[in-house]
């Protein structure tokens, strides 16, 4: 029997039966459908958590204090641990390839403006910030260079905080704070990041944060290196370094390409663990599809053995009934990853603040799979069909 006959009789068989082919085929159309909603939703709380991380900009390496490993020394010595300080991020700056360094410091204060006031996050930083985190200066400018060692009372608004405590005036060369901070300039809006509003905060020295919030040392050093360069080698650089610096390694170095893979991977599990989660409805189809063409078997007996009186083989038999599974999972698969591609975009316009973004790596692997299970379910009613002997399958009539 040749593969168009084949075919021809299959489609034939399945518009015969119109009804019964949906039934059969809906839990093939559930499954593919669940796996794309469900991946284009893990897909893209993936893309948005990674942009989260990124929005500050690339080529990033983050000291903190304390060694996040065992020490594997007294406690007495772990006492004399040095905190981090102005002094090791200007040595850090030194470095080759370091293009900028922020020492930063960050709490929460009371903010006052004439006879406005709110809380607000506070951020102690080096001059570095624009070109380090990647935010950009809307009006005036951000604080200078040098004003590490002697910090004189300068303030840099977020685009909230402007909004809130000046309404339409200019913020520039106003007072903010009991420490009367003057206001040398207003950044562009960011967003959030990780929970902190950016444009609900106010920059300050790194110095006078220490100060405010009365701190022996920084929460953390953060290092812009040059495209291209090793940030292996820059961590090396670092630790060698500090160690020189502290007298032992009491400080941990957070690379963004390491957080990055990191992030990357579970991420990646997640994607794959709903993925997989959808797919169960896929098992279901393939006992629908098993179910459904053993009863197709039964009650075309004497079709089978009118075709075997008329001469085709067994294998012919074996491949029709295949042919018809393998077509149910097929047409089961197409209209699932469109029901899902239809669903998914319908779900981004009624809520426009999920993230989501279709995963077609995982869309092919299910369709992939739903053509499987029909060659799977379909394997046991086949061998049924070809088993049977012509003569008795036409005494059947």
């Amino acid at each position: 029997m040749y593969f168009r006959d084949l075919a021809n009789l299959s489609l034939r068989s399945i518009a015969g039966h119109k009804l019964r082919s949906v039934l059969t085929s809906l839990g093939i159309i559930i499954g593919i459908a669940a796996v794309v909603i469900l991946t284009a939703v893990g897909e893209g709380i993936h893309r948005f958590v990674l942009a989260e991380f990124t929005q500050f900009g690339t080529n990033l390496i983050a000291v903190v204090p304390g060694k996040s490993t065992t020490f594997g020394i007294s406690g007495a010595t772990i006492s004399t641990v040095r905190p981090l300080s102005l002094d090791d991020a200007e040595s850090l700056k030194r470095l080759e390839n370091i293009i900028a360094v922020v020492p930063l410091i960050q709490g929460n204060a009371r903010i006052e403006a004439g006879k406005r006031q709110r809380r607000a996050s506070i951020f102690g930083v080096g001059a570095g910030v624009p070109e380090v985190w990647q935010i950009a200066v809307a009006a005036g400018r951000f604080l200078p260079h040098g004003e590490q060692l002697q910090p004189r009372p300068f303030a840099v608004l977020g685009s909230k905080l402007r909004r809130e405590l000046f309404a339409g005036e200019n913020p520039l060369g106003n007072r903010i704070g009991t420490d009367r901070y003057r206001v040398i300039g207003v950044m562009e809006k960011k967003g959030q990041m990780l929970g902190f509003d950016m444009d609900d905060s106010v920059y300050i020295p790194t110095a006078k944060t220490m100060q405010l919030f009365d701190r022996e040392g920084l929460m953390e050093i953060d290092l812009l290196y040059q495209q291209g360069a090793s940030p292996e080698s820059i961590s090396r650089a670092i630790r060698k370094l500090l160690i020189t610096r502290h007298g032992q390694e009491d400080f941990t170095i957070i690379t963004q390409k390491q957080m990055l893979e990191t992030l990357d991977s579970v991420l990646d599990i997640l994607t794959l663990a709903v993925g997989a989660l959808g797919s169960i409805s896929l098992l279901v189809g393939a006992v629908g599809i098993l179910t459904i063409m053993l009863i197709a078997v039964s009650e075309r007996i004497s079709e089978i053995g009118l075709l075997r009186a008329i001469g085709a083989q067994q294998l012919s038999i074996f491949y029709l009934f295949l042919a018809e599974a393998v077509a149910l999972s097929l047409a089961g698969g197409l209209a699932g990853v469109i029901s899902g591609v239809l669903a998914v975009q319908l779900l981004h316009f009624l809520v426009p603040a999920l993230p989501v973004h279709l995963a077609w790596q995982y869309i092919g692997a299910a369709f992939a799979l739903s053509l499987l299970i029909g060659l799977l379910a379909g394997v046991l009613p086949a061998i049924k069909a070809a088993r049977l002997l012509p003569l008795e399958a036409l005494r059947a009539e």
